[in-house]
């Protein structure tokens, strides 16, 4: 529309703003506005390249979690960093910005995206459009609830245990983890989360989503990861249906059970699969869920205080605990000290995971099975206090997630896929997973998913249109 001038920059700036007015005040996803520099970028008039660019004058809002705006603060969730101001954009922004978005502002984050519930001391709870007592998922819950209230169709968040995939589940849209690699991540940092970590975007369909991987994959130089060479493109996989599919199908991760409406999202989707020519086979994956998660916490206990520390540096005091929330407290306390050996062990561990993650997609083309173990679970469920052992926290989070880090760890494409909601109204996805750097077979199976059981047309109770 903006391209054949139905509808000028400006004119989809203040629609936006207007959409996030009606509906932030009972979602609270929005941490900082930037509309009147949204407005001057939109009052700009697009000529030469700028006029050409894919998302030319299209708006969208950037999540506040270790992805810098020049000159717009970077609270990561957290009251440690509630005046921090970032010095440069990240690589990613700039792909965005040439890409021809414009930035509304920033989004919601648990402290240091450690939650897959969005709340924080800071910016206090981010609320679901399908239901405000229940939690939008996290830790890009602020992306997904705007998202899924359709302020705007799209939405950057990231991903380093399922904050993409696990908001989309509970706020009924769609999310897409790219491989490691495929999306750029610096220049403040190298790597996150030891590779686990990687951005992207929330949206409402499939297309835009493979689109802005389109404007935005490629490794940056110096980077530490590179995901294989795309094909033909992300939105041009999403224009043919996949060949028939070999699926395995997951049901669960020992030792947490599987709610069983969450079996019932994977068995329509297994059903929906099947129907569209694909076969489905049951499958195990090589995982013992402790000792993984003991070798991802010694990763994120490790640079989380690694974090601190430059925090510290840079301020010229030390970091006062107090303004940490309870469960970084619990993560510090139970990995943030660990030896060097213990963290290169770790990281020779999940890379290892990788190589057996390889070896099981050897024998099947796809992965299918629940985004989550629960329906989107209550506010405040997800707290923990500071008396809460390793114990309590991995069950308290990864009972309700426990498949979505996986593929963090391994490294490979992941997707949550809205095509179910509870008989309560709640949406609950399904997760699908495919081999490293085969996002283009994701897109494909996916659009063809779309078009099958649309999404689109499902709107929650709080909704901006």
């Amino acid at each position: 529309m903006i391209r054949d001038k139905s509808v000028s920059p400006r004119e989809a700036v203040e629609d936006v703003i207007a959409r996030a007015s009606r509906v932030n005040p009972k979602l609270n996803a929005i941490c900082e506005t930037l509309y009147d520099s949204a407005r001057a970028a939109a009052d700009v008039p697009l000529t030469g390249d700028a006029e050409n660019a894919p998302f030319a004058g299209v708006p969208t809002y950037i999540k506040d979690l270790f992805m810098p705006l020049q000159g717009v603060k970077m609270t990561n969730g957290s009251e440690l960093c509630r005046a921090a101001i970032a010095p440069v954009d990240g690589t990613l922004i700039a792909r965005m910005r040439k890409a021809g978005f414009g930035i509304l502002g920033t989004t919601a984050s648990p402290e240091f995206g450690t939650s897959f519930a969005t709340e924080s001391k800071l910016h206090g709870i981010t609320r679901n459009p399908w239901s405000p007592d229940h939690t939008p998922g996290g830790s890009s819950g602020g992306a997904a609830a705007l998202v899924a209230a359709r302020v705007l169709p799209i939405a950057h968040g990231n991903d380093g245990g399922g904050s993409l995939r696990v908001p989309a589940s509970c706020c009924g849209v769609f999310g897409l983890k790219p491989s490691r690699g495929r999306v750029p991540i610096g220049p403040m940092v190298g790597e996150g989360w030891g590779g686990m970590g990687i951005n992207h975007v929330i949206t409402l369909s499939v297309r835009d989503s493979a689109a802005v991987l389109d404007a935005t994959a490629g490794m940056e130089p110096g980077a530490p990861y590179a995901a294989p060479q795309q094909g033909a493109g992300f939105l041009t996989a999403t224009q043919t249906p996949p060949r028939a599919l070999r699926i395995g199908r997951v049901d669960g991760l020992a030792p947490w059970p599987t709610d069983p409406e969450c079996i019932e999202a994977v068995n329509q989707s297994a059903k929906l699969c099947e129907e569209l020519g694909h076969t489905v086979v049951p499958i195990a994956l090589p995982v013992d869920a402790w000792e993984f998660y003991h070798n991802v916490f010694n990763i994120i206990g490790a640079q989380t205080k690694s974090f601190l520390n430059l925090v510290a540096m840079m301020s010229g005091q030390p970091t006062d605990l107090e303004l940490l929330e309870a469960r970084t407290r619990v993560i510090l306390r139970e990995k943030g000290d660990i030896s060097g050996a213990t963290y290169a062990a770790s990281i020779d561990w999940i890379h290892a995971f990788g190589r057996q993650m390889a070896h099981v997609m050897s024998g099947v083309d796809v992965l299918l099975m629940p985004t989550l173990a629960k329906p989107p679970v209550k506010t405040g469920a997800l707290d923990l206090d500071d008396s809460a052992s390793f114990k309590n926290l991995v069950t308290c989070f990864h009972s309700f997630s426990p498949l979505t880090p996986l593929f963090n760890a391994s490294g490979q494409p992941a997707m949550s896929v809205p095509l179910h909601w509870s008989p309560e109204g709640l949406p609950i996805g399904t997760q699908f997973a495919a081999g490293f750097g085969q996002e283009e077979l994701l897109f494909a199976l996916a659009a063809q998913l779309e078009e099958a059981r649309p999404w689109a047309g499902r709107r929650p109770p709080i909704c901006a249109i």
